[in-house]
């Protein structure tokens, strides 16, 4: 058993200080993977890496108690809570951008630009939805390879198959994410 998975048995059981030493063990994975996510949202975003790692780790190990299987479980869960977290920000966003309440005026091209962007990162998290409905091991793969940022070899440990499996979830679930992302768009 992983270190980290050893503290995350502790926390189920009540250990309040397990939850301090597992932020050291986890802080630069998750930092990793909250750089990455940062990297593909505007450059004027209001939200920075490490307040992304901090509100993820808080929600992951706060008052509400989840039972971890494994240090994969935590991972994934830390890539979800992070794609809820900047899927949350652009929906706020997108509802202060149109209005809420007020009267609409025409948009401009910067507008436009930045509807799409919200739109897109819509159209993604409904077609992974999806892709977790029709097969829950492949969407397992792409949270942990695209939102945890987790390498192939890191994902097969993680997962416990091997790196072959690991390949071909992957492949196949980015071509039926791509087709999916594709399909909605030529239905516009």
């Amino acid at each position: 058993m992983s270190d980290v998975t050893h503290i995350l048995s502790q926390i189920e059981q009540g250990d309040p200080k397990a939850a301090d030493q597992l932020l050291p063990l986890v802080y630069d994975q998750l930092r990793r993977d909250a750089q990455l996510r940062m990297a593909s949202e505007r450059s004027d975003h209001t939200l920075e890496a490490t307040a992304l790692v901090h509100e993820a780790y808080l929600r992951l190990v706060g008052e509400r108690r989840v039972p971890w299987q494994n240090r994969a479980h935590f991972y994934a869960a830390a890539a979800q809570a992070m794609r809820r977290i900047l899927l949350d920000h652009t929906k706020a966003r997108g509802r202060e951008k149109r209005g809420g309440g007020r009267r609409r005026v025409p948009l401009s091209m910067a507008d436009i630009a930045d509807s799409w962007n919200f739109q897109e990162t819509l159209s993604l998290d409904e077609a992974l939805c999806r892709l977790e409905e029709r097969d829950p091991a492949i969407g397992e793969v792409v949270r942990l390879r695209f939102f945890a940022g987790l390498s192939v070899e890191q994902t097969a440990e993680a997962l416990g198959v091997s790196k072959a499996t690991v390949k071909r979830r992957w492949e196949f679930g980015r071509t039926w994410l791509f087709r999916e992302l594709k399909q909605g768009e030529d239905n516009e």
